[in-house]
């Protein structure tokens, strides 16, 4: 495409006059004050206008230039790089990305190398939010035929193409469900499909039908099933899109290529790719929360990267919400890294990777970070491009460094040699071998060592990461950390917000408020928003996140709140908001949240109200209408009656809640176990020290199920158990499943005794499944009670005597007392008519008696 330069400039001269400016502009912005400092941008920038320039591409920068500026300009965020476009100094001059190349030794050959020309491609993050707004300034800016989003094609699957071909043959839906769900997840053809899963073999040979349906279905996979939207790729045209390709239009009503994004770059347009980051939508809403809530303002591109605060927050693991280091496994690398510096994170987002995890890279790097391992250098040349690794190759740029300095490659040839190591051509990997060492030995240093550089920089090179990406990455990373380490409430009540329906992520989040001392209050119709909101030192629940409110609904309470004030009731609150919006269904997911608790009625009476409340707002909403209400007044129109119910049992009630909201909030069915539980079963609590192989036995409430087989077809669970300290995930194996297959039901409370994991974050393979019910009481065979003989008095005494009276029970466990007198321990049982029931009424009265402390089990 054309971009229009001003007069008198040509795309050459107008880049290199940005680019000047920029970075004047950059240097005031960094201080740097220093000529020779200076000297060295300026020879960097010129180098790189002068590449650009001879392959062609001012233009293209221009281009990418010009939407990252208007975005900036109408406070639409943009990340600070993304890819090897990082490496470029005239990239960052600029302002297409915010990362200072120099400062952390970044190349421009891993970008545009001079010596192999291929299009330049610069990746962009953009705020989700607002991504469409950035295409649709190109769209004005090139013209609306010139510019258009990229294909995709969603291909037939194996169970896809099952329950396809099933309906047109007429079978019935339960049956082809059946054959689809024995289609094991990772099977790629009804082929493997049939291979892994016998049933589906079997079922084949009994029924002519699945036969068919079968073979159909295997000469069908792999064909286009329906197109899709590319989630990022956009093609821009030099002239009316027709004229180079054939279009058509999604299901959104959006103008599409009719090619996908492979072909659409063969036939040398442009394309480029316009991402949307939903961390920089979290970024940007957290930074206006702050200056709404504290008159703060905060300018992210200047924070300071040493931040003490931070990079506590960072050793503790404590990152959930923190981009890209927020897994269970990252968490567990950084405590052990222990991250002091930026260059840290960068090599964190580097390391976390199957291939420097596998290949001990990860745990060298913090062994010798810690002073465990020595660092040796083969050349003291290459200290200054392995220190901050601590002598790993880590990065890709290393090599092309390495390459230069001790081989004499120009950055080029070096970028060549990193691509012919990433390919693992053999031959051309000789080439490269005995190039690299006849060259290095031509400068003087010896074969030897020269030969075990390059093994090392042939077996890191497989596991070689982009530092431009990382660096460029590992800020953004930077930025959440420093948002979360200083103003933790603004943070998480942005991130629930715009994850209010995804109830995983939302279940996440509000365990680590609980963990960083944060109450995240319930939903209440007179105190809740849409969407999350801080409320003094805790965060309320938004009543876009009950499920089956929605934002439509949630906005709509709200303005009628604000428009009348508080509900007083649900007659009222039916009577005031518009029922279209806010139907039965949403009422019902309300009331069942615990939204309306705040008006005084238990959530049964107000399920038994809802219809008469809901006929008697619509009768009032009619005579409002007809002009009625003066003539018979509201209160004869509408008599208000509310039934007496009994609140619903509290594992009703909380199931509900659960099944509301996606989680306990309220409350939790294991309260009622509360005084025993720590009696007898572990706690998620102590996860953090659980050992790998270390038996536990767990009592909690299934959260979730996920159902899966095995190649052989068996079925098996991922389980997600809450107690009362958090949530585990629980692995039931095919034999355990087919024995507690009734019990792994969604809210079921029971106890899971197994053995630990410990993968990328801490798992129980359970051993046994049993009902909570039944386990309360199991294994016990008597309660204890320890008394210091200093305490005792006839009151004690006596009160004591007469809680074992009022709850003796020849169903009872024994109870035997215990005290210390003159260094003897003595213990003596009680008469069998003072037996009491291991009940928690009963356990939680002994421990207000005699102290928390000084009961126990036996």
């Amino acid at each position: 495409p054309k971009y229009e330069v001003p007069e008198g400039f040509t795309y050459s001269s107008y880049l290199r006059d940005l680019a000047v400016k920029g970075l004047e502009r950059r240097f005031k912005e960094l201080g740097i004050k220093n000529g020779d400092i200076k000297r060295k941008y300026r020879e960097r920038l010129d180098y790189e206008l002068k590449v650009i320039d001879k392959m062609g591409f001012p233009g293209y920068f221009l281009i990418v230039w010009d939407f990252i500026n208007w975005a900036k300009k109408n406070g639409i965020p943009v990340g600070p790089g993304r890819g090897s476009a990082a490496g470029s100094l005239v990239a960052y001059a600029i302002g297409i990305t915010d990362i200072d190349p120099i400062k952390f030794n970044l190349l421009f050959e891993r970008f545009l190398n001079p010596e192999r020309i291929t299009m330049p491609d610069i990746d962009v993050d953009i705020d989700k939010e607002q991504r469409d707004r950035v295409i649709q300034y190109v769209r004005r800016k090139y013209g609306e035929d010139r510019v258009a989003q990229i294909i995709t094609f969603g291909t037939l699957q194996p169970k896809g193409v099952v329950r396809d071909v099933g309906r047109v043959l007429g079978i019935p839906y339960t049956e082809v469900d059946k054959l689809a769900k024995l289609i094991p997840n990772d099977a790629k053809t009804i082929e493997e499909a049939t291979e892994k899963a016998p049933e589906i073999k079997k079922l084949s040979e009994e029924d002519e039908r699945i036969k068919k349906l079968l073979s159909i279905a295997s000469k069908l996979q792999g064909l286009i099933r329906q197109t899709g939207v590319h989630a990022a790729g956009v093609v821009i045209a030099p002239d009316t899109l027709t004229k180079y390709i054939p279009l058509s239009r999604s299901k959104e009503g959006d103008v599409t290529t009719q090619y996908e994004m492979g072909q659409v770059e063969k036939l040398g347009l442009l394309k480029m790719d316009f991402l949307g980051l939903k961390t920089l939508t979290i970024i940007d809403k957290t930074v206006k929360a702050i200056k709404k809530r504290r008159g703060i303002e905060i300018d992210i591109k200047r924070l300071p990267l040493n931040d003490e605060k931070t990079f506590k927050l960072l050793q503790e693991g404590n990152t959930v919400g923190v981009f890209q280091l927020e897994s269970r496994g990252m968490r567990d690398l950084m405590r052990r890294l222990k991250p002091e510096t930026f260059e840290d994170i960068i090599a964190l987002v580097a390391l976390y990777r199957p291939g420097p995890l596998n290949s001990g890279m990860a745990e060298s790097y913090i062994r010798r970070k810690h002073g465990l391992d020595p660092v040796n250098y083969e050349f003291p040349e290459l200290k200054e491009y392995l220190e901050e690794t601590y002598g790993l190759f880590i990065y890709q740029e290393q090599i092309m460094q390495i390459a230069s300095v001790l081989a004499g490659y120009s950055l080029g040839e070096a970028d060549l040699l990193r691509r012919a190591m990433g390919k693992k051509k053999k031959e051309i990997m000789e080439e490269q071998r005995t190039t690299f060492i006849n060259r290095a030995v031509e400068r003087g240093y010896p074969r030897e060592k020269v030969e075990r550089i390059f093994n090392d920089i042939e077996k890191f090179a497989e596991y070689g990461f982009n530092k431009s990406h990382s660096a460029a990455y590992a800020f953004i990373a930077y930025i959440t950390a420093y948002l979360k380490a200083h103003f933790i409430h603004e943070l998480m009540a942005t991130m629930m917000s715009i994850d209010y329906d995804n109830t995983d992520e939302i279940v996440k989040l509000i365990k680590d408020c609980r963990e960083n001392g944060i109450e995240v209050l319930p939903p209440d119709v007179n105190k809740s928003e849409s969407l999350f909101t801080i409320e003094g030192d805790n965060i309320r629940f938004g009543l876009s996140g009950i499920k089956g409110v929605g934002e439509k609904a949630s906005e709509e309470i709200v303005r009628a709140r604000e428009t009348g004030g508080n509900f007083k009731d649900i007659y009222d609150f039916c009577e005031r908001v518009d029922l279209s919006k806010v139907n039965r269904k949403v009422i019902e997911s309300l009331i069942k949240a615990g939204a309306f608790d705040s008006t005084g009625f238990n959530r049964a009476t107000l399920m038994e109200t809802l219809d008469t409340a809901m006929a008697a707002a619509q009768s009032t909403q009619k005579a409002k209408g007809k002009g009625l209400m003066n003539l018979f007044g509201e209160e004869n129109l509408v008599k208000k009656e509310f039934p007496k119910i009994d609140e619903w049992p509290e594992r009703v009630k909380l199931e509900y809640e659960r099944s509301s909201i996606g989680f306990y909030l309220s409350g939790h069915p294991l309260l009622e176990y509360s005084e025993i539980i720590p009696l007898r079963f572990n706690s998620t609590s102590e996860i953090s020290e659980w050992q790998d192989s270390q038996s536990v036995k767990l009592a909690g409430a299934i959260m979730s199920i996920k159902r899966r087989r095995t190649q052989k077809g068996d079925l098996w669970a991922s389980v997600e158990i809450s107690d009362l300290d958090g949530i585990v995930n629980v692995l039931v194996f095919p034999n355990v499943y087919a024995e507690s297959m009734e019990l792994l039901t969604e809210g079921n409370v029971v106890v899971i005794e197994g053995t630990v994991r410990e993968e990328d974050d801490k798992k129980i393979i359970a051993r046994k499944i049993e009902r909570l019910d039944s386990n309360v009481g199991l294994k016990i065979n008597s309660i204890l009670i320890k008394l210091n003989p200093d305490n005792i008095d006839e009151e004690f005494l006596k009160s004591l005597k007469q809680f074992l009276k009022r709850n003796g029970t020849d169903k009872g466990k024994p109870v035997i007392i215990e005290a210390e007198i003159n260094g003897y321990v003595i213990r003596m049982q009680a008469h069998p008519d003072y037996n009491v029931e291991v009940d928690p009424a009963v356990i939680r009265e002994l421990k207000k008696i005699v102290g928390n402390e000084k009961v126990s089990v036996l």
